[in-house]
């Protein structure tokens, strides 16, 4: 047996395994290589900066395109209230009168039902001459009986002084009366004034100009 030979077979007809590229070429080669990597990366940096910026714009657009709407939205609410101003002065206008007529008209009294009461109490010879009733002040509680609503005098006329005594008494059972008595009694031409004073409470208000809460 022949033994294996170690050294390396020669390959005979093979390509030269020596570069033979000048050097230069070499280098020239290595920074044309570097310069498109740096074109690549630059083309990339410059894309993206472009990107964000047409995103940046895109958004910016929106944020503008509804501040915008926003502005014309609140100029047309602008609009609205100015054109309802009128009608919300004319409100307040109408609410200040109504509680003016409810503070100026809170003491209305039916005049014709207080006096029909007086008339129906009287006996025959006993007629009313005269009236000075006045009404009370603005209800202030919730309690009409406790406050004054009607004062003053009625001055009656009869021919007999004996007449009155009985009358005060019936006047005393007038709705609301808190007070009825007798003041002063003189003689004209044989025909007697009684001056009774009288006094009722809250009770006799109609309430028809009361202000409604709320």
């Amino acid at each position: 047996m022949n033994p294996r030979s170690t050294s390396p077979a020669l390959l005979l007809g093979g390509p030269p395994r020596v570069n033979l590229m000048p050097r230069a070429a070499i280098d020239r080669r290595e920074r044309a290589g570097l310069l498109r990597r740096w074109a690549w990366g630059l083309g990339a940096t410059l894309l993206t900066v472009a990107l964000l910026s047409a995103a940046a714009y895109g958004l910016q657009t929106m944020a503008a395109q509804r501040l915008t709407a926003a502005n014309a939205h609140t100029t047309e609410l602008l609009s609205d209230l100015s054109a309802l101003q009128p009608v919300r002065q004319k409100l307040d206008l109408q609410q200040s009168l109504s509680d003016f007529r409810s503070r100026a008209m809170a003491s209305d009294v039916r005049w014709s039902t207080v006096l029909g009461a007086v008339a129906d109490r009287l006996p025959a010879g006993v007629s009313i001459a005269d009236v000075e009733l006045s009404p009370g002040p603005v209800p202030q509680g919730e309690d009409p009986t406790t406050q004054v609503g009607v004062y003053g005098h009625i001055i009656l006329t009869s021919t007999d002084p004996a007449d009155i005594v009985p009358v005060i008494r019936r006047l005393r059972t007038l709705p609301g009366a808190t007070d009825v008595d007798g003041w002063t009694q003189t003689l004209e031409e044989g025909v007697y004034r009684h001056d009774i004073t009288v006094t009722l409470d809250q009770s006799v208000y109609t309430g028809a100009y009361r202000a409604k809460d709320g």
